[in-house]
């Protein structure tokens, strides 16, 4: 009877429930079930709908159920930084406002007032986003003290939701790290550091790596979605477990995990906390088994998803690189990294603005406004790529791209050509790959982060380009 492994992938604009298998010596994967997500406006704040996404990875699991493919475990990953604060009842508190949202602006400066930046960074290795944990818990303390003091509960999202299914609360390690309150020597809560900051350590659940089981489903999900099932802990952010599915067992590349974000960096065994580390704005994220994943959030496809939206979704990606390439001589550039793109009302308007306050060419079309996206995302890549080699006094012979953005054949172009590096684009499903080799590597059917990788390698299509 074949074995199943669901990964339940939950990303910024839409999720899946992807089956995952062994046959043959190589990994199957059976997408059964799609659903779309996405923040709304929700009394002024940008909010995730938790409770809908919710009933959807039930209604994926009934999926399983119809088919007659039921999962011997199953693991759930989303991005990072977003949590729910919970009361005494198990209810939220407050709205499940999400990383895209104003309400951390300045609250920088309240947590510097309290700890210095620098040493701030020595203490966690994260990377400075206004919108880590560390400044929403802030926006919390400051505007809705009452929900601080009442949380008796902070769980990540994916760890909400392993709750509801299973009753059970565990924090899971890798998603953790990405708020900036985790401590990289003792790999746990940084207690000091919260007391510091004001808030409650009581609501801090016990933190767990990945591998380890939260429970089985309760009673009335089992009764509702029709079977029972383990849950069990992948690295639960999207990107550890993309970094995880990263077909090489060497250490001479860098990866790119592509998709809404750009994570760049490299696989190292210590976090770098120095000063040099902070000033060129790195994170030491946490990763499978406590490697750490070192590497610089970029803004990633996002923008030109944004600008496709704009247009009312009427050309497709391909469509959209083509007439970057017919554009391709169109030399403007921005930082893409640069907080007017996080979250501005119209994406096209924000590019054209900051060519014009930059006194470049201002894009008039839709093709020169895809190439200046895609051309200003491989000039940060290449610039990272001299940052990471600097920092780290080596230089690397190659960059594995993993995710969605593995396809975007036209930026895969650009970076080996900016980078002068050789790419290697693929697996696509990298996250849920990833996921499922975590529930594998537990249920023993590899032994090893390599033996799976090696896997990884032998099962999926990885396309070369040459710089």
């Amino acid at each position: 009877m074949q074995k199943y492994y669901l990964a339940v992938d939950i990303g910024a604009s839409s999720g899946r429930h992807i089956l995952g298998s062994a046959q043959d010596g190589k990994i199957v994967l059976e997408e059964i079930y799609r659903f779309e997500n996405g923040m709304v406006k929700k009394n002024g704040n940008l909010c995730w709908e938790l409770d809908r996404l919710f009933v959807e990875i039930k209604n994926g699991l009934k999926r399983c159920k119809e088919l007659g493919k039921i999962p011997a475990s199953m693991g759930i990953d989303t991005w990072g930084v977003d949590y729910v604060l919970l009361d005494s009842n198990d209810q939220i508190l407050g709205n499940t406002v999400g990383y895209r949202d104003k309400r951390t602006e300045g609250m920088d400066s309240l947590v510097y007032d309290i700890i210095s930046e620098d040493d701030l960074y020595q203490r966690t290795g994260i990377q400075k986003q206004i919108f880590n944990t560390i400044y929403q818990l802030m926006s919390v303390k400051t505007k809705n003290p009452e929900h601080m003091a009442a949380a008796k509960s902070l769980l990540m999202i994916p760890d909400y939701f392993n709750f509801l299914l299973t009753g059970n609360k565990l924090q899971e390690y890798t998603n953790a790290t990405t708020g900036q309150l985790v401590s990289p020597i003792t790999k746990d809560w940084d207690y000091e550091l919260i007391e510091m900051l004001g808030y409650n350590k009581d609501m801090f659940c016990k933190m767990s790596t990945p591998k380890t089981v939260v429970g089985n489903f309760s009673d009335a999900i089992k009764a509702e979605v029709g079977f029972d099932c383990e849950v069990v802990l992948p690295a639960t952010h999207d990107t550890g477990s993309a970094v995880l599915s990263i077909p090489a067992n060497d250490d001479d590349y860098l990866y790119i995990s592509s998709g809404t974000w750009s994570l760049m960096g490299i696989e190292r065994m210590e976090a770098d906390c120095s000063l040099d580390s902070k000033n060129a704005n790195f994170a030491n994220e946490g990763g499978f088994d406590y490697r750490f994943r070192y590497l610089k959030n970029i803004m990633g496809l996002w923008m030109i998803q944004s600008v496709r939206h704009e247009l009312n979704d009427a050309y497709s990606f391909a469509q959209l690189c083509d007439m970057a390439i017919a554009a391709g001589d169109f030399k403007s550039r921005v930082d893409v990294n640069a907080d007017c793109f996080l979250a501005p009302e119209n994406m096209t308007e924000a590019i054209k603005q900051y060519c014009k306050i930059t006194n470049q060419d201002v894009p008039n079309t839709i093709g020169e406004i895809a190439a200046c996206i895609y051309n200003s995302l491989a000039m940060s890549y290449a610039n990272t790529v001299e940052e990471i080699e600097k920092i780290s006094n080596r230089t690397f012979n190659r960059i594995h791209i993993v995710g969605g953005g593995s396809n975007a054949g036209y930026l895969n172009e650009l970076t080996a050509k900016y980078t002068k590096k050789d790419v290697y684009a693929g697996p696509t499903e990298a996250t849920a790959i990833g996921n499922i080799l975590a529930q594998m590597i537990k249920a023993n059917e590899f032994k090893t982060i390599e033996e799976a990788r090696q896997c990884v390698f032998d099962s999926f299509p990885i396309t070369k380009y040459e710089f």
